[in-house]
């Protein structure tokens, strides 16, 4: 799994994500978001699979601070690279550096209160701590 450490929160790591746009399909998003964030598009990788539910997270207050919004809900796609070797250039305003990640890995090293979607998502409800909130 190919996994970027966000700028803003190193040693955090996570999966490309963003918002829809106005009219926007989810897997219009995904595609825009990628190439954005990641510069990686059709040509590097291929779309293989979608988590069949939306994910939801909630923010810790210090992260909610004056937004309307609690939270954030995803829309989950996977992609398997279309060569052996592929190139990611992150951003820089997002994401500082990628790495081959196991996804138990990954899912231990997003930011605490994304680790029960990121659970889910990656390792299926059996697999989530019930310890999370």
């Amino acid at each position: 799994m190919l996994a970027f450490e966000r700028a803003d929160v190193p040693g955090s790591w996570q999966l490309p994500q963003g918002g829809l746009e106005t009219a926007e399909a989810p897997v219009d998003a995904v595609w825009r978001e990628l190439a954005e964030e990641t510069g990686l598009g059709p040509t590097d990788v291929e779309l293989c699979g979608e988590h069949p539910d939306w994910l939801l997270y909630q923010w810790p207050a210090n992260v909610v601070g004056d937004r309307a919004r609690l939270g954030q809900v995803h829309r989950w796609f996977f992609f398997a690279p279309r060569a052996a070797k592929i190139e990611p250039m992150p951003d820089g305003r997002e994401f500082r550096a990628w790495r081959w990640a196991d996804p138990a890995w990954l899912a231990e090293h997003v930011v605490p209160f994304r680790r029960p979607a990121y659970r889910t998502g990656l390792l299926g409800p059996a697999d989530r701590d019930p310890t999370d909130p």
